[in-house]
């Protein structure tokens, strides 16, 4: 086999395959056996007809169209291997001859990874906030503490804010009840935002007994993304009584012994927190002037690919009704102009951040092991609240267990290039993240790992002593 390479553009190329007859034999057989077992000729039986028999009655159009189907992909694969190249996507195979007992000749067009000049990551410099734990800080966690050990409290008076009330909740649309939107008896702690927008404002200053109605945008079910009227009736109004700041407290809520013990450790912890969010922001910093430093060109199919996956989320929500979208971007005060130059945007710098990290993980000889990728599927199949077990077996489903693997070796890109990057907090002091970003024989995967971390801040400042409970 023959095969030559055009370089049409910094990211496509052109393979030219030629392919002699003799290295055809194998598929030539196979063929004929499969050929054989599909038609009946009499005085054979099926599976048994001789090639010449096979060709007299199918013609020999037939068996070449087999032949040609089956050896192109094989013969592609070993081009691109032969030739080097990394291809992006799927090829577009153009048969240019069929010789019948000489050649077989073919092209593919396909998109490849470009080259790429990786800037001096020495060079990177970044600011990240400083970590510093104020005494009103280690006080809020210490009082969000108490709140779980507080008891509630009947009132004869309006609801203000962190109240709790017992609602019931009633909802419209267009004069049309709304069944799934309706619940009796819901408690809910005023000022917390997690229910409906609107609800906060509306039950400040509602006794019990009262109602007030307000408008919202429903989220869910058969009016999503309608404007419903709202109805709330608070049937109770509840505060919360916190236990004393003090020894026998913090016994009750931790394995300490002393409220000057759980203190210092609810001053830990926050700063812990914090140094997440210092790294997390390193990464993210360090990784915008990777972006910026870099020239990458990029390649058509793979762009419009994110593009469409990008598009098909969004749309996707709204079951892709168009009119339903474009509605919800006309409440988001956005065009659909102004959504597809955005999505267009995002799309270029995801791509973009794919090869440069790629490149760098080439360079570097960036390896994934087994337990890397384990920990990171563990990781994934958390976030999505199924077990690792089931995570792989819907990945390898999918065939995305590769996208995985790329994941990982990426993030470890990203952390070989935070360690070269100059760090300093806004007080001028070198930072150290190697706790976060260590060296190649221990690193994990810094970039998922590290923006876990950053998103579990808020729960670990939630939970943060041990209970005995």
């Amino acid at each position: 086999m023959k095969s030559t390479v055009e370089q049409l553009s910094p990211t496509r190329v052109k393979i030219n395959v030629e392919v002699p007859f003799d290295e055809l034999k194998t598929n030539f057989d196979r063929a004929y056996r499969k050929l054989a077992q599909q038609v009946r000729i009499p005085g054979f039986r099926p599976g048994k007809a001789p090639a010449r028999i096979l060709e007299n009655r199918l013609g020999r159009g037939v068996v070449l169209d087999e032949v040609v189907n089956e050896a192109i992909p094989a013969k592609y694969s070993e081009a691109i291997s032969a030739e080097q190249v990394r291809p992006l996507g799927q090829p577009e195979i153009e048969v240019t001859e069929i010789k019948d007992g000489e050649q077989l000749a073919f092209t593919a067009e396909v998109d490849v990874r470009p080259s790429i000049e990786l800037p001096d990551a020495s060079k990177i410099a970044v600011t990240v906030d400083d970590v510093a734990v104020a005494d009103e800080d280690v006080t809020e966690q210490l009082d969000a503490l108490r709140a779980r050990f507080g008891t509630l409290t009947g009132v004869e008076r309006p609801a203000a804010k962190d109240d709790f009330v017992v609602v019931d909740l009633s909802a419209t649309v267009n004069g049309e009840a709304v069944e799934e939107a309706a619940t009796t008896g819901l408690s809910y702690q005023v000022g917390s935002g997690g229910l409906v927008d609107g609800i906060d404002e509306a039950l400040v200053g509602l006794s019990e007994g009262e109602s007030a109605t307000f408008s919202s945008t429903l989220v869910a079910g058969e009016y999503a993304n309608q404007e419903a009227a709202i109805t709330a009736t608070v049937t109770a109004v509840k505060e919360r009584e916190l236990p004393a700041a003090d020894d026998e407290f913090a016994q009750l809520a931790s394995e300490f012994d002393t409220l000057d013990e759980l203190t210092e450790d609810l001053r830990t912890r926050l700063g812990q927190a914090k140094r997440m969010q210092q790294a997390a922001q390193a990464r993210d910093k360090v990784l915008e002037g990777l972006i910026a430093d870099t020239e990458v060109p990029l390649p058509e199919s793979v762009l419009k690919a994110e593009l469409d996956v990008r598009e098909h989320d969004a749309i996707h929500a709204f079951d892709h009704d168009e009119e339903r979208f474009a509605q919800w971007l006309s409440e988001q005060g956005k065009t659909r102009e102004e959504f597809d130059t955005e999505a267009k945007a995002d799309a270029e710098k995801s791509v973009k951040t794919q090869l440069i990290l790629d490149a760098i993980a080439d360079a570097e000889e960036v390896g994934v092991s087994d337990m890397e990728l384990t920990q990171q599927i563990v990781s994934q199949a958390q976030r999505f609240g199924i077990s690792p077990e089931e995570f792989l077996q819907r990945t390898q489903q999918a065939g995305q267990l590769g996208a995985v693997y790329a994941d990982v070796r990426r993030g470890k890109a990203l952390g070989h290039v935070v360690r070269q990057a100059s760090i300093t907090d806004e007080s001028g002091t070198e930072v150290d993240l190697s706790e976060f970003f260590g060296g190649d024989e221990s690193e994990t995967d810094a970039e998922v790992e590290t923006t876990e971390q950053a998103e579990a801040t808020e729960s670990s400042e939630q939970e943060p002593a041990s209970s005995k409970a």
